[in-house]
Parts: structure tokens; sequence; C-alpha cells
């Protein structure tokens, strides 16, 4: 790849798009990105009603038809009777929305922090990349699962009163919306604790570039021509660190989402009856015995996870390559 084409592809100057363009990897993980959102999204609105209710037709194998019900699971059902492809559409929209809701809050932490960190230097970038140092030194599953037990009940606490408040006034749309987020409390604690930890290495990638940046011409002329400190961030560094900032964000929400997955397995995460891949990973392997394995449980979520976790890989490589002016030289 010539450098040319590189240099075309940041800072408004044609050429990016087309070197992604050129990417198959990156483009396949793109288009599987997109139709996996839209599927989440529309799908679930389009099913039966039949298929989003538990029945009597429990762990039916992939194509079966229920005997209760008539109809055609194509993925199966699980320990509930509950229709596995609903589930899994269902739950991508979890998972979807943690891994990014989450790696959106570190990109925002993990941007301003490093900024400020690289550009102040002396004692002020060293005191704070020792205090970065001390935050790396916790466990971030250990500081996640203390998060979550410390809020978690709280903000149950706090929604069920608005809820009955709601209910009280006569608010029946403000009750219904309320009452459908209860399930999804621990999900919000877990999104911005998930955040809370992500930002680290954002942090340190971010300081490192505006290390560099800060003694480049363009900043030293803004400093003589006396533009405030914020200013020159917000002007000039940060549009030069939106390649880092855009690459780092497709690889934080993969990170993110497995740590929802594995918290979510432990039981840690979202709570029944809504579902994410990890929920539903967890009902899988609890569903594993040896007379008899019901496998679909298993392949058909981590299938679609691992799917998922490749492609953002993939996007995340392809925009580097085609947005990083280094990386054809």
């Amino acid at each position: 790849m010539g450098k040319g084409a590189n240099s075309a592809g940041f800072g408004g100057r044609p050429g990016g798009w087309q070197v992604l363009k050129r990417n198959g990897a990156a483009m396949v993980g793109l288009f599987f990105l997109v139709g996996l959102t839209g599927v989440a999204v529309v799908v679930p609105w389009l099913l039966p009603e039949v298929l989003k209710e538990t029945s009597a037709g429990t762990f039916l194998p992939p194509m079966a038809v229920g005997e209760a019900d008539g109809v055609r699971h194509w993925l199966g059902t699980d320990v509930n009777g509950q229709d596995l492809l609903y589930r899994m559409v269902s739950g991508a929209r979890v998972s979807l929305g943690v891994g990014i809701a989450g790696a959106l809050i570190s990109l925002v932490v993990g941007t301003v922090y490093g900024m400020v960190s690289g550009f102040a230097g002396g004692r002020v970038d060293a005191l704070m990349m020792r205090a970065l140092d001390v935050i790396y030194s916790v466990p971030r599953i250990l500081f996640i699962m203390i998060f979550i037990a410390a809020l978690d009940p709280f903000l149950k606490d706090w929604l069920d009163a608005l809820r009955l408040g709601a209910q009280g006034r006569g608010w029946l749309w403000v009750e219904g919306r309320v009452n459908g987020i209860i399930p999804y409390s621990r999900i919000l604690v877990m999104i911005v604790s998930l955040g809370l930890v992500e930002w680290l290495t954002m942090a340190r990638i971010v300081r490192g570039q505006v290390l560099v940046l800060r003694e480049t011409t363009f900043v030293t002329a803004a400093r003589a021509m006396g533009q405030r400190p914020w200013v020159i961030l917000r002007r000039h560094l940060l549009p030069n660190l939106a390649t880092v900032i855009l690459t780092y964000l497709t690889l934080t929400i993969p990170a993110v989402v497995l740590d929802e997955s594995f918290l979510s397995f432990l039981g840690l995460g979202i709570e029944a009856p809504a579902a994410s891949w990890g929920s539903l990973l967890k009902d899988g392997a609890q569903a594993i015995n040896p007379l008899e394995s019901k496998w679909w449980l298993l392949v058909f979520p981590a299938g679609m996870m691992s799917m998922t976790l490749l492609a953002l890989n993939f996007l995340g490589d392809g925009l580097r390559d085609a947005f990083d002016p280094k990386g054809g030289e």
C-alpha cells in the first residue's frame, strides 16, 4: 500500500474509504455488523408472540416443530421451552449495546485523561500516570463485581420507587417503561463499571500520542498566539488523535462484550427473563450432561459471539490500515 494512498485517507483528504473498501476482510466484517445490528433491532418485533413465551416443548432440537404451539423452532428451544432464535437476537441487542456503550464511556474518559496528562507534562503527568498504575493493579473483574454488588441494589430500589410513584399518579406509560428497565438494572451498572475499567489503556495510548504532538510546529504556533490549553487540545490535538481513537474503539467493543459475557456466564450479568450471549452460554453449559448433550444451546450463541468479535477485529485492522498515515510507509 503506497504512501500516497494512506496519506489521502485522513483529515478530509480523499482516499481513506477507498483503501478500506479494498480490504475484503474489513468490508465483510462491516457488512456483518451492520446486518447483525439490523437483525437484532428488527427481528424481535417481527417474530410471532408464541416464540417469545415459555412452552412445554423444552430442549427441542433445531428445526423441530413444537407439539403444543405447532411452530417450527429453527434453532431449537431451551430449558423453559423458549425459542433460541428469539433469545439469541434479543441477547444480541444486550451484548452489542453493552459493548458499544461501555466502549464509548471508556473512549471519553480515556481520551480526556490521556490528553490532559500528556499535554500538561512534568509533575502533573507523572502524578496522573502513577494514579493510572495504581488503578491498573486492581483486578478489573474484581472491581466490576464490587461495583455491581454495591450499586445494583440502590439502582433497583430507586427504579422501583420511581415505578410506584408513576403508578400512584396514573402515569401508565412511565410505569411500563420503568418496569421494563428494572431487569436491566444490573446491565446499566455493568456498562458504567466496564467503561471505567477499559479506559486505562486508551489513556496510555492517547498520552503517548499527545507527548509527540505537543512538540510539533502547529502546537508551538498556537501557544505563541496565546490560545488556551483547552482550545489547543480541542482544535489541534483532538483531530490528529481521531485515527488512534477510532481504531482503539473498534478493539475496545469486543473486549467489553467478552467481559459482559464472562460476568453473565458467572451469573453476575443480566437477569432472567432478559438474555445476553453470556447468559445463553451459561444456560447451555448447565444443560450439558454425560447422558445427553443439548449442543445447540452452546454452539449457536458461541458461534454468533465468535463471528461478531472476529468481525470487529477485522474492521479495526481495516480502519487502522486505511486511516493511519504511517500504515503504509
